[in-house]
């Protein structure tokens, strides 16, 4: 590898994990398992300016020079880099109040994934837990910063992370994330008894009452301050415009007008219309579009019953898609899947599911489900949400990425969205060429969660560049796709928090299905499924450009 490019990768990588050291944990990166993510203006300042430097750094770097790896490398390098210091000009940490990515509920679902394999490890944790209580002072005076500024978060968001917040000083001192972590398997009980006692007094000094002084900060300085439904995106802030213009940019990795975003959005939606009539005629008896949506979204026969149902199906299907990839991937993943339940703390304000990746030091890949009011989760989607979470989706190409040999660490846990979200949103119809799909009740579940993505597109842009309010947003999906009601409402405040992610899973599955449609017309009988999955997934996640010209490179060839 390039030396001076080998040299750039390690430092921004350093500068990454030392900025995260939560996600470095959970990644297997020991180094900061004692620090806490430093939240104050000062240190963003800090990681801009380190940042700006690795940036200019790689673009004086002439690409015609290195070899094809290297090229990737510098590439996604500078796009990436770009992507974190874009949020970091955003200062997004003044008006970041959210159920869904603010500090606590950070804390809540990823803390207890921790693992320690040494004493060492074990002992670090409880120095983290000694600064939450620091970290929580610093989230709040940058909240009283944004609110001097001008720039408020959405008034939903305060108010559900102030129930989540109330939801949390409920529980015990056992059932706290921080003793919840993996202590190493050979301690004996004394030492066991030893951690958990010095665990249990960072939970009553110092994490607990940071919970309680974020959240009584946040009632008395933020809620009376916060944007009304009515101006719940972006656009609404001083500098909404930019902040909008650089998370497009950074989610989609594309310059693209967020008004021609909307149109897709719209046509894409109306696409839908003749598949949705086609399905609904052998499974609802249907062809009327808002019949079918009724029909999905009400009739409590394709509900679960209880939460149980919903995490074996889970389980169901992650089994038979993982039997059916050898079929059609030539580079499998060895580190495993496994299926577990959202955290009950913050679960009726979460997605139906979410996924952690595997960790260095062992840790399998997990598909996080939410069974939190079991009777409104559709069995129809129950499959396509397993494959794009799990196998072949979101596992599959992340634990390739982090098995990859002879590429920097910052390719190998990169998290370029649109091709991560892209590609699990690719399998979800991929998985019906495979034949996963039990029946054409569950495949009704391709059509609803299509529309869902495709709705991304409209509600996004509406939200942060139309100006819609929260209610026209929660209409237009109520109108547009079979959604049940609790999850229009979680997926819009979600949006509405989560600025431009939402577009990434749309505009990266078409490009997925363009480039290899591109491919098949090149290459005709030679086209291979395996040979075109391979060549999107040996190199880790990379730009929808630099996709591009890897897939035609390899149709060439």
């Amino acid at each position: 590898m390039n030396e001076q490019l080998a040299d750039l990768s390690s430092r921004f990588w350093d500068v990454a994990m030392a900025n995260s050291p939560m996600w470095a944990s959970l990644l297997g990166d020991r180094r900061f398992d004692a620090e806490v993510e430093d939240l104050s203006r000062e240190h963003e300042d800090e990681v801009i300016e380190q940042l700006d430097g690795i940036i200019a750094s790689a673009q004086a770097i002439s690409p015609e020079g290195l070899e094809r790896n290297d090229r990737i490398t510098r590439h996604v390098l500078i796009s990436e880099a770009e992507g974190i210091v874009g949020n970091l000009r955003s200062r997004t940490a003044e008006f970041l109040v959210d159920p869904m990515l603010s500090l606590h509920i950070d804390i809540i679902q990823a803390v207890p994934q921790l693992r320690a394999a040494t004493d060492e490890q074990a002992w670090a944790f409880v120095e983290k837990a000694s600064k939450v209580g620091m970290q929580f002072d610093q989230a709040l005076e940058r909240h009283r910063q944004g609110v001097a500024n001008g720039r408020t978060p959405p008034r939903v968001a305060v108010e559900k992370v102030l129930a989540q917040l109330d939801a949390f000083a409920g529980l015990s001192v056992s059932e706290n994330p921080f003793m919840q972590i993996a202590l190493p398997d050979e301690w004996d009980d004394l030492k066991r008894a030893r951690w958990k006692h010095a665990m249990e007094e960072q939970v009553t000094s110092s994490i607990n009452p940071g919970f309680a002084r974020y959240r009584d900060g946040i009632a008395a300085d933020v809620l009376s301050k916060s944007r009304p439904p009515e101006k719940s995106g972006v656009c609404w802030l001083p500098d909404g415009e930019e902040i909008y213009r650089r998370a497009v940019k950074r989610y989609t990795s594309l310059d693209t007008d967020p008004h021609e975003v909307h149109q897709i959005g719209l046509d894409e939606i109306a696409s839908l219309e003749d598949e949705y009539r086609t399905l609904g005629s052998k499974v609802l008896g249907t062809t009327s579009i808002s019949e079918i949506y009724h029909r999905l979204r009400n009739d409590p026969a394709l509900r679960f019953k209880t939460a149980q149902e919903v995490h074996r199906a889970a389980e169901s299907a992650l089994a038979r898609a993982t039997e059916a990839i050898p079929d059609w991937f030539g580079r499998l993943p060895e580190a495993p899947c496994i299926v577990q339940p959202v955290p009950d703390v913050g679960a009726a304000d979460a997605t139906i599911a979410y996924y952690f990746p595997p960790s260095d030091d062992g840790r399998p890949g997990i598909f996080f489900i939410n069974l939190s009011e079991p009777e409104t989760r559709t069995r129809f989607e129950s499959e396509v949400l397993a494959f794009h979470e799990a196998i072949p989706g979101h596992h599959l190409q992340l634990a390739i990425a982090q098995e990859l040999q002879g590429v920097p660490a910052f390719r190998r846990h990169g998290n370029v969205t649109v091709f991560v979200e892209g590609w699990g949103l690719y399998t979800e119809r991929l998985a019906d060429e495979m034949g996963l799909y039990s029946g054409d009740v569950e495949r009704m579940g391709i059509l609803s969660f299509d529309s869902w993505r495709a709705g991304r597109l409209v509600v996004d842009t509406g939200l942060h560049a139309l100006g819609w309010s929260r209610q026209k947003a929660i209409d237009y999906f109520v109108e547009n796709s079979p959604q049940a009601i609790n999850n229009i409402v979680n997926e819009v405040d979600r949006y509405i928090g989560y600025t431009g992610q939402a577009l990434a899973y749309k505009m990266g599955q078409r490009e997925l299905f363009r480039l290899r449609s591109e491919a098949q017309k090149a290459m005709g009988p030679r086209f291979d499924i395996k040979g075109f999955h391979d060549t999107v997934l040996e190199s880790g996640p990379v730009p929808l450009g630099l996709l591009g010209d890897l897939v035609r490179e390899w149709a060439a060839g």
